[in-house]
């Protein structure tokens, strides 16, 4: 019998000789499979409304948030209404305050909130930055605390007051000494005095700068010291027990609102002040207010005027 694949022709003289099969169009096949598999796309986009969808939060915004105050029970809060509009918040760390700015700066975050616009124009102009606020938060006033005397009035001429010795806050707390009428300050004082500035007439008590860290420690040897609101509540200090604290209701503490931070060609994405916008939440807020003990201020005031003020506190520093 001939082979009949070989295409001989006796094949038609033998009684069993079928014609060999068909074979199968393999185009015909592909294009089944390709309709196949279209129709199921198709099906689960309608079921599960499209590529987002499927993705899940995984295709949300992520936006990066440096902090020094990681553990701050309003950022859960923040996090999720941020999820529910499709943004996603990491909470990057830092352990001291000098860390979030360069982060931020090189890119290794998108915005950061630690800081208010005193220390932010500080940092610009000495690291020769424009880093831009673009929300505003809260005002922390900046407390005295004593645990010999109850009262201003008490504490006696020529005792040690405390205060903080980094820049900004040590400014601050010259001006609230100033307010309290414990020192004066020449040409009346300002954001950028330092203890060189104290008037020897007209000033009770004598200034002692040391680290912020150890004005709580520093309280049994001194008369008094002026402490971040930050460190009081970590020492477990009630904030109602200071015996004078700043207004952060006056003009004056305009240069202490705190505020979210971004690169200056960022401070208007959309993404970002969405998630200002939702900082003011009521139920943000709520914790906010909680944690520092109902002394915060909440300060929403638009990005124009934050931006206004920071240059203004920069133009300063540069002319001192």
């Amino acid at each position: 019998m001939t082979n009949p694949d070989s295409g001989g022709g006796r094949e038609q003289d033998d009684p069993h000789w079928l014609p060999p099969k068909p074979k199968p169009d393999r185009s015909l096949i592909v294009a089944g499979i390709v309709v196949s598999l279209g129709l199921v796309v198709g099906l689960v986009f309608s079921l599960f409304g499209g590529p987002s969808a499927i993705l899940g939060s995984d295709d949300a915004d992520e936006v990066t948030i440096g902090t020094t105050e990681g553990g701050a029970d309003f950022w859960p809060i923040l996090q999720r209404l941020a999820d529910h509009n499709g943004i996603k918040i990491k909470v990057v760390n830092f352990a001291d305050y000098s860390q979030p700015n360069p982060a931020l700066a090189q890119g290794q975050t998108d915005l950061n909130l630690f800081q208010h616009l005193q220390f932010l124009a500080s940092y610009n102009v000495a690291a020769d930055q424009t880093l831009t606020p673009i929300g505003s938060t809260v005002v922390v006033p900046l407390g005295l605390y004593s645990k010999h005397y109850t009262a201003v009035k008490d504490i006696p001429p020529g005792a040690d007051v405390a205060i903080p010795n980094d820049p900004t806050n040590q400014a601050r707390a010259l001006l609230v000494l100033q307010q309290a009428g414990l020192v004066k300050l020449k040409g009346g004082g300002s954001t950028i005095s330092t203890p060189a500035d104290v008037e020897p007439q007209g000033t009770l008590v004598k200034v002692v700068p040391i680290s912020a860290q150890q004005t709580v420690t520093s309280l049994p040897s001194v008369a008094a010291a002026v402490i971040n609101n930050g460190f009081a509540l970590d020492a477990n200090l009630d904030p109602s027990s200071a015996i004078y604290n700043d207004d952060p209701n006056s003009p004056a503490a305009e240069p202490y609102i705190n505020a979210f931070v971004a690169r200056d060609q960022d401070k208007n994405n959309p993404t970002y002040l969405k998630i200002v916008e939702l900082y003011h939440d009521p139920e943000v807020v709520k914790a906010v207010l909680d944690a520092s003990r109902d002394t915060a201020v909440i300060v929403d005031k638009p990005a124009a005027e934050l931006q206004r003020i920071t240059s203004d506190l920069e133009a300063q520093i540069r002319q001192k």
